[in-house]
Formats: structure tokens, C-alpha cells, sequence
């Protein structure tokens, strides 16, 4: 695609008002998609104070480690062998049993927390089965979406799943969740979550066709082509997996290092750090929102630009001590941050035919999603040997070494399609 067709492109894209004017059907998805969200951002708050309740002899921490983790385990496993196997799945299945297997599973959860007969191994042992196609449903949420829609609204639709995922698991889920767990405690966010997923199932049977556009073009079954087949085909969907990847990857360090900037720069406790979360939400939820005003922006150096930008953010984090200062440059950075997953997934999306849509698109959901805990890991002995400050510092310098590699990957070959 060259500089010249990138442009008009973009020009082209739809706006978010028109998009859920114009398909009914797919503005409905969405809202099941929000709510859905909203209760799993609710249990970002009721379980750790869950697991506390219920780790016993097990060390805390260790505790809330494996309740974070148990969700990504097999569901890593499933994603990949569908991105990379050679075997196909409609994404409308693995969305049903996504919902049908959160539901069953949380409502059992939530039935052992209310009655007090909840234990740790449980806990884990259910959120481990129950989120087995979590990854693969993600994908295939954004898949639905985008295939209910022709190329002109695709910038649109990935921008509305990034503002209603971030207005839910950032704004709605987590204070809702704090109330439910003080009002009611932990558990109910169980079945809370369990509902957001029958609200979803219940958008997909009402919403989706029974056969979306989602479909290899030369059939399904063993025969289907392994999303590594196609990327090394289509090297710049590679290359661009890798940005993806280290983009979330060197982000996470920041998560290790804030509450230790919260204490030992802004001198202040969990009230300063709710604030600075408090403000990233709201940038971020303000940067899902400008996506919408982005749509006439050539995506190729909008992509390089969002990457440049962010990777100051916690540079300029490491250099103020104050703890408005601090909120403004954490917002910032929300704000440019949001954009990234929409105007990433648009660009890749663009480029791929039909039937290499679901394995290219299930791996980058599962590279980035999987990045998240590496980076977690990473973060505690990157900040122990250097500091929190330079910690910061280095997260902005090697993500701003992204920039380049991301140039190279959308604007050398531009006649090339991702």
C-alpha cells in the first residue's frame, strides 16, 4: 500500500456516530461486549481481596500471584494452537463457549464464595478451566465485530471495542467492583462477571450471523494455512507482532515501579497511587474517544508517532516529585497510549485476507496479552538492580527504540500490503 492509498484510506474511514447509526446489529454486540467487560474489571478489585480471604497457610502474595495467573495458563495454550496450528475454529463458537464456560464457572465459584466453602486450590482450578478460551473469544470478539462491517468502518469498530473496553475494565468495573466488595463482599463480583458473560452470549445469539465473514476462503479444517506460515509470508505483520509484543512487554515494568514512586517520591501512600491509576483511566478513556477524531490521519506514521510519544511518558514520570505533576504525565500518557491497540489492529487488518484473519489476529491478542505477565516478572528485578527512576527511564528509552523498528516495518516496502 503506498503513502498516496494510505492517505485516501484513511480518509475513507468511517466515523464511530455513523458506524452505530448505520449497523444495529453490531452496535449491539458492542454493548454486550462493554458489559461483559465492566465484570471482569469488577474482579480487578474482589480478587485479590478474594484470594486473602481464602489463601490459608499459602503465602499472600504467592496467593495473588497464581489467582492473577491461572486465567492466562490454558488459555495461552488454546490461543496458540489456533494461531498456530493449522486447524480452525469459528469465532462464533469460541465466543459461546468463552461465554457458556466463564458463566458456568464463575456462578460456581461465586456459589463457594457466598456459602464460605471456597478454597485457594478451587479458586485457581476454576479460573484456570473457565478461561480457557478467553484468549481465543477476545480475538474473536474483535473478529466479529470487524467482519459485520465493510473496510470503511473497520477504524471505527476496533476504536469503539478500545473506548468501551477502557470505559469498563478502567472506569465502571473497578469502582463498581469496590462497592459490591464493601457492600456485599468478594463473591458477588463472581456472579457479576458470570452475568456480564450471559449478556454477551446473549448479544452473540441475538447479534451475529450464523455465518460472518470469518471464513477461510478455500474452507476450514486440517488443511487451513498456521498464522507462521503467514506472517513469514507477510513480514510486516511480523515485524509488527514484535512491536506489539515489546510495546505491552516494557509497559509493564511501570506497574512494578508505581507504588514505590508513589512512597518514595510523591511521598504519599495508596491515596496517591489511586489517583495516578485515577488519572490514566481518564486519559485513557479521553485517547479511546480521540481515536474516533484520528480516522483522516495517514495510520502508518500515526502508529510510529503513538509509540514515540508514549515511550516519554514515563520519562517525564521519572523527572517530576509532585503529585499533580505526576497525574498530568500519567494522563498524558493514557491518552496516547489508547489509541495504539485500535489504530495497530486497523493497520494489521487491512492487509489480511479473509481466511488469514483469525490466526494472525488470535496471535497478536495472544502475544500482547501474554507480554503482560512476562513484563510483570521482568519488572521486580529490573527495579531492584536499577532503581525506580531509572527503571522508568530505561521502560521510555527501549520503547522509544521501537519507534524505528516500527517505521521500518510500515514505511520501507510500502508497496507492500501488512
Amino acid at each position: 500500500m503506498s503513502t498516496a492509498a494510505d492517505t485516501a484510506a484513511a480518509a475513507a474511514n468511517s466515523s464511530y456516530r455513523d458506524v452505530l447509526l448505520r449497523n444495529r446489529r453490531m452496535a449491539g454486540l458492542l454493548l454486550g461486549d462493554l458489559l461483559a467487560n465492566a465484570g471482569t474489571g469488577m474482579l480487578i478489585v474482589a480478587m485479590p481481596v478474594q484470594t486473602l480471604a481464602v489463601h490459608g497457610t499459602v503465602d499472600a502474595a504467592l496467593a495473588i500471584g497464581m489467582v492473577e495467573a491461572a486465567p492466562f495458563l490454558l488459555s495461552t495454550v488454546l490461543a496458540l494452537a489456533i494461531s498456530l496450528g493449522r486447524f480452525s475454529v469459528p469465532p462464533r463458537r469460541l465466543l459461546f463457549a468463552d461465554c457458556v464456560l466463564r458463566a458456568v464457572t464463575l456462578t460456581g465459584l461465586g456459589v463457594l464464595a457466598v456459602a464460605g466453602r471456597l478454597t485457594l486450590p478451587v479458586l485457581v482450578g476454576g479460573l484456570l478451566l473457565g478461561s480457557t478460551c478467553r484468549m481465543a473469544g477476545s480475538s474473536s470478539r474483535r473478529l466479529l465485530a470487524t467482519s459485520m462491517v465493510g473496510d470503511a468502518d473497520r477504524f471505527a469498530v476496533n476504536g469503539l471495542l478500545g473506548l468501551g473496553g477502557n470505559f469498563a475494565q478502567l472506569v465502571i468495573g473497578p469502582v463498581a467492583g469496590g462497592l459490591l466488595v464493601a457492600w456485599a463482599g468478594a463473591g458477588w463480583a463472581l456472579f457479576a462477571d458470570a452475568c456480564g458473560a450471559l449478556i454477551l452470549l446473549a448479544s452473540l445469539l441475538r447479534c451475529v450471523p450464523r455465518t460472518p465473514a470469518v471464513h477461510a476462503e478455500d474452507g476450514t479444517g486440517p488443511e487451513r494455512e498456521s498464522g507462521w506460515r503467514i506472517l513469514r509470508r507477510r513480514p510486516v505483520a511480523g515485524r509488527l507482532l514484535v512491536v506489539v509484543f515489546f510495546f505491552n512487554f516494557l509497559y509493564m515494568p511501570i506497574e512494578v515501579a508505581l507504588p514505590l514512586y508513589v512512597r518514595g517520591t510523591l511521598h504519599t501512600g495508596a491515596s496517591g497511587l489511586g489517583l495516578l491509576w485515577t488519572a490514566l483511566g481518564v486519559g485513557a478513556l479521553a485517547g479511546a474517544g480521540l481515536v474516533d477524531r484520528l480516522r483522516d490521519l495517514p495510520q502508518r506514521p500515526l502508529l510510529i508517532a503513538i509509540i514515540a510519544l508514549w515511550a516519554l511518558c514515563p520519562i517525564a514520570l521519572a523527572g517530576v516529585g509532585n503529585q499533580t505533576a505526576a497525574m498530568v504525565a500519567f494522563g498524558l500518557g493514557g491518552l496516547i497510549w489508547a489509541p495504539f491497540t485500535p489504530v495497530a489492529y486497523s493497520f494489521l487488518q487491512s492487509g489480511l485476507r479473509p481466511a488469514e484473519q483469525q490466526p494472525v489476529v488470535t496471535l497478536w491478542t495472544t502475544g500482547s496479552t501474554v507480554a503482560a505477565p512476562l513484563g510483570l516478572l521482568a519488572g521486580g528485578p529490573l527495579i531492584a538492580l536499577t532503581g525506580v527512576h531509572t527503571s522508568l527511564v530505561l521502560s521510555g528509552l527501549l520503547t522509544l527504540l521501537l519507534a524505528p523498528l516500527a517505521a521500518w516495518s510500515v514505511l520501507t516496502r510500502a508497496a507492500e500490503r501488512p
